[in-house]
C-alpha cells in the first residue's frame, strides 16, 4: 500500500454502542479503530465529548484519550472535542498537560462550546452557571495562559501544562466558531458529518478573517465528513442504512445501538423526516474505492480544506476498518 494521501486523513471516533455490545465493547472497538488507522498512517484520532447519552461510551473524554493513546504508538489522539463550558479551565489545563507528560507530541486539545447534551443534563454539569457559553472566548484564552510558560509568575498555575505544548483546535457547526477561530489564530475543524450547512460559509470566514499568531501563520481548516466505503457501491450504500438510523433516532428522540444495515423505519417515508436525514447527509461520501476518490477529489478541491477527518458509522467492525483502508487507498498519490 502506498503511504502518501493527497491530504492528511484522521477519524472522528464517537464510541457507538452496538446492538448485542455494551459500554466496553464500544471502547474496545474504538482502540481497534485507533490501532488500524495508525497503521495505516492516519493522522490523528478524536473523541468528542457527549453525555447523557446511553449508547456513547465518550463522556469521559479525557480518560479515553489517555487509554486510546497507552494502547498506541504514532498516531495524534485528541478530543473532538472537549466542551469547554462544562469544565474550568484550569482542570482541563491540568488533565492535558498530563496526557501530554505521559504521551509527548501526541495530544490535541479540540474546544467546542456546546453543552454536548440536552438542557437538564447541561444543568448537572454546570450546576449554576448556565450562561457558561457566553464565556467560551475568555475561557479559551485562559486555557492559553495556562500552558503558557509566561504563567509562572501567576497566583493560579496548572501542573502539569505550564511550558507544554498542547495544541489547540477550535470546533465548530456554525459561523460563529469560523470568526473566533479566525480572531485567535488557531486551527478550526467544522463538524460537517452531521451539521454540513454552513460548511462553505465558516470556510470563508475563517479564511478570510484569520489572523496569524504564535501557534499558527496562516489557515489550518480540518473538515469533519461521514465516509462509507465498501467493496461495492451497492455494498456502501446498503451500510449507510446503520448510519440513517442513528440520525432518524437523533432526529425523532428514540436512540438506539448502531445495528446492522436493515430496512429503513416507515417514518423515513415521513416527508419531513427524510428532508432532514437528506440534510444531515449532505457532507456523507460513499461507495467504492473508485467512487470515493472522484466525489472525495472533488469536495477537497471545493472547499480547499487542510485536512480530513471521517466518522465511519458501521455496524460490522471488519467492514468498519476495511471502509478506513479503501479510504486511504482512494486519497494515495501514485
Amino acid at each position: 500500500m502506498k503511504d502518501k494521501s493527497i491530504i492528511p486523513l484522521s477519524v472522528l471516533e464517537l464510541a457507538t454502542v452496538p446492538e448485542g455490545g455494551n459500554h466496553k465493547t464500544a471502547i474496545e472497538n474504538t482502540v481497534s479503530v485507533a490501532q488500524h488507522t495508525e497503521s495505516l498512517g492516519y493522522k490523528r484520532i478524536w473523541m468528542a465529548e457527549h453525555h447523557n447519552m446511553e449508547y456513547i461510551a465518550s463522556s469521559a473524554t479525557s480518560v479515553l484519550i489517555g487509554h486510546v493513546a497507552g494502547q498506541t504508538s504514532k498516531i495524534r489522539v485528541g478530543s473532538g472535542g472537549i466542551m469547554l463550558p462544562n469544565h474550568s479551565p484550569l482542570v482541563i489545563a491540568e488533565q492535558f498537560g498530563t496526557l501530554e507528560t505521559l504521551y509527548p507530541g501526541r495530544i490535541d486539545l479540540g474546544l467546542g462550546r456546546a453543552p454536548g447534551s440536552d438542557q437538564e443534563t447541561a444543568y448537572a454539569l454546570r450546576r449554576k452557571n448556565m450562561n457558561a457559553a457566553q464565556d467560551f472566548p475568555t475561557d479559551v484564552r485562559q486555557l492559553q495562559s495556562y500552558f503558557s510558560a509566561e504563567n509562572k509568575d501567576a497566583k493560579v498555575r496548572a501542573f502539569p501544562a505550564e511550558g507544554l505544548e498542547v495544541p489547540l483546535y477550535i470546533l465548530g457547526s456554525s459561523t460563529d466558531s469560523a470568526y473566533l477561530a479566525a480572531g485567535l489564530g488557531l486551527p478550526y475543524a467544522f463538524a460537517a458529518h452531521f451539521a454540513p450547512a454552513q460548511l462553505y460559509e465558516a470556510i470563508r470566514i475563517y479564511k478570510t478573517h484569520f489572523k496569524p499568531s504564535a501557534v499558527l501563520q496562516n489557515p489550518y481548516m480540518i473538515a469533519c465528513v461521514n465516509v462509507i466505503g465498501a467493496e461495492s457501491d451497492k455494498e456502501a450504500n446498503e451500510l449507510q442504512n446503520s448510519l440513517i438510523r442513528l440520525i432518524i433516532g437523533i432526529i425523532t428522540n428514540t436512540r438506539k445501538p448502531i445495528g446492522p444495515p436493515r430496512d429503513l423505519p416507515d417514518v423515513y417515508q415521513v416527508p419531513e423526516v427524510q428532508h432532514m436525514v437528506n440534510k444531515m447527509l449532505a457532507c456523507t461520501f460513499t461507495g467504492s474505492e473508485n467512487t470515493l476518490r472522484k466525489s472525495l477529489f472533488n469536495f477537497i478541491q471545493e472547499s480547499c480544506v487542510d485536512e480530513l477527518m471521517v466518522a465511519s458509522h458501521i455496524f460490522d467492525m471488519k467492514k468498519k476498518l476495511a471502509s478506513f483502508s479503501i479510504l486511504k487507498n482512494a486519497l494515495t498519490i501514485d
